[in-house]
């Protein structure tokens, strides 16, 4: 796909998202199940180990819990993004990709994402804070900020700068792909959800699965699950594809890979 660089409208963008993820599925789902699967197996033991008793001491086991659920999710997330981040570099410029060999590029980088991703939580948070609006323009602006510390090896700062410098100019249709996403996941997320909702609980709707039988909270963590594994890849795909984008647009870099195709079979330094 390498000599087809060249700057695409939103729709070519959504259209080469869903085009990439369907030809290479196996890769971007692995990309995500592997990781996420800890997280799950983590959360299940938790459920089945949590006292049915109420009281301060299980309350606080409950909590300790969580946090540790949370925290592994954090970096599972960092370590899914950045691998699909590489996995899609490889294949766009037409280079062969796997599952491990993915990972392995990453593993130096893991821990600059998770920093680079509370930074940009933490700051957004507080946008958001201040009438929501501000937190939107901030997510908007540092869209591109992990694409650019991936595959630029970029500090925190830097990445954050880097992607407000690509995103200026073109961010009402990163905003629309936002958009997009959030209601895919959403949809998807409720799609799988409400069958187990109302199994688990009749007329009680989204609430039943508070007074719900292990089992039934168990069934929803796995769609949960699911639906991350199926549609957390095409955010992460699209958005690199953007950054591309943007770097054809503002810098040239589809003649710039052309001449380092040229000079050197290797196309390391194009990442750079």
């Amino acid at each position: 796909m390498a000599a087809a660089l060249r700057p695409l409208s939103t729709g070519e963008l959504l259209d080469a998202t869903f085009s990439l993820y369907r030809r290479h599925f196996v890769l971007f789902l692995g990309i995500f199940a592997l990781p996420h699967l800890c997280v799950l197996a983590f959360q299940c033991l938790a459920f089945t180990l949590q006292p049915a008793e109420a009281g301060l001491r299980n309350a606080l086991t409950a909590a300790l819990f969580g946090i540790v659920a949370a925290l592994l999710g954090i970096v599972v997330a960092a370590a899914s993004q950045a691998a699909t981040v590489v996995a899609v570099s490889q294949v766009y410029l037409d280079r062969p990709a796997s599952v491990m060999d993915s990972f392995s590029k990453v593993k130096n980088q893991i821990v600059g994402v998770i920093g680079l991703s509370l930074a940009i939580g933490f700051l957004a948070g507080l946008g958001f804070i201040a009438l929501i609006v501000p937190g939107i323009l901030l997510m908007i602006r540092w869209s591109l900020a992990v694409p650019a510390k991936v595959l630029e090896n970029k500090s925190v700062g830097e990445a954050m700068s880097r992607s407000s410098e690509l995103t200026h100019g073109n961010r009402g249709r990163i905003f629309v792909i936002w958009l997009l996403f959030a209601v895919l996941s959403f949809g998807v997320n409720m799609l799988l959800q409400w069958p187990i909702q109302i199994a688990a609980g009749g007329a009680r709707g989204i609430t039943a699965l508070q007074h719900a039988a292990v089992a039934w909270q168990v069934a929803s963590l796995v769609a949960t699950f699911v639906s991350q594994c199926l549609v957390g890849p095409l955010a992460t795909i699209a958005f690199s594809l953007v950054y591309y984008d943007e770097r054809v647009r503002k810098e040239a870099f589809d003649l710039q890979l052309m001449m380092t195709t040229l000079d050197a079979p290797d196309l390391q330094g194009a990442l750079a």
